[in-house]
């Protein structure tokens, strides 16, 4: 178990996105980043792969080394560490230089990622926020000792429309508001508080949903019992 922590962590800590800082050539960018400017690595990553296929004609370098690297830039993992990134950069209260928020958003990241070990890594979820509602349910928090989950799509809503977010969903944070560990009234509040939009970072685990929910299940079927 340590060793796939540690493995996920080091996955993470190699094609994390601040290290592709090294690609840009404009130092407009890092002006920008400085003043507050979201930051949005996809530029930096198309970069980095146009100078691998540059190496490859060249045939300086192995072309199955920088293929294998290549594939790794182009995977839904380091999509999911850039979007982790990105998300994490914009929330993080520190304000200190870009560097120094750039070393602890990538330490926050490379945390999350180690975090999800033994279940699927962390994605962002941007939801519109309309009078219609966000079109899905919660459930657990620190009271009833579970994480909280998104326990239900409704259908033809607004979550079930835009697709990124799925049942047995566990809720890590809403708009940089981790709520890990917290009461369930808490993620409600800050759903209900959103305006515009809520960016909410997730982590798929149903299994434990399903446990979850049997043991809810057995404690109302119990308390049933005893009303009878």
């Amino acid at each position: 178990m340590a060793g796939d922590t540690k493995a996920r962590r080091d996955r993470a800590s190699l094609i994390l996105p601040c290290g592709l800082r090294h690609f840009r050539r404009d130092r407009g960018e890092d002006k920008m980043a400085a003043l507050g400017e979201p930051v949005r690595l996809e530029r930096d990553i198309c970069r980095a792969i146009e100078l691998l296929e540059k190496l490859q004609r060249s045939g300086e370098v192995p072309p199955q080394k920088l293929q294998a690297l290549q594939r790794v830039l182009q995977s839904e993992f380091c999509n999911a560490v850039r979007e982790v990134y990105e998300h994490v950069y914009e929330t993080v209260d520190i304000s200190s230089s870009p560097e120094v928020r750039a070393n602890a958003t990538a330490k926050a990241t490379v945390a999350a990622f180690a975090a999800s070990e033994g279940h699927s890594h962390p994605r962002v979820v941007e939801l519109p926020k309309t009078e219609e509602g966000l079109g899905f349910n919660i459930m657990g928090g620190k009271e009833q000792n579970s994480p909280i989950y998104i326990s239900r799509i409704i259908p033809g809503g607004i979550a079930d429309r835009h697709g990124g977010l799925k049942r047995g969903d566990q809720l890590l944070s809403v708009n940089g508001v981790s709520v890990e560990g917290e009461h369930h009234e808490k993620a409600v509040e800050l759903l209900k508080a959103a305006q515009g939009k809520v960016k909410l970072v997730v982590r798929y685990t149903p299994k434990v949903l399903e446990e979850m929910e049997s043991r809810f299940e057995k404690m109302r079927s119990a308390k049933r019992r005893q009303q009878n």
